[in-house]
């Protein structure tokens, strides 16, 4: 890729993310909407939680499954 095409490139990604943001910002307002009923905050352990530490446990909860249902196919075909 030459030096022109490299510049063009970059200069719609830098446009896209550009308009992106600036189409974005009524999502920043401060001011409350009809009906607008934020729940109460989190913790910074309960967001650790429900964020980082769930979906880790899921994970690791299926690769288990699918860890345990292959040994016994494996078991099943070697008898």
């Amino acid at each position: 890729m030459d030096k022109k095409n490299a510049l063009r490139a970059g200069a719609v990604a830098a446009g896209t993310t550009l308009m992106m943001l600036l189409m974005s910002s009524p999502a920043l307002a401060l001011t409350r909407d009809d009906g607008d009923d934020p729940a109460p905050k989190l913790s910074v352990v309960e967001t650790l939680g429900l964020f980082v530490a769930a979906p880790i446990v899921l994970f690791l909860v299926i690769a288990g499954l699918v860890m345990i249902g292959d040994k016994s196919r494996k078991q099943a075909k070697q008898g």
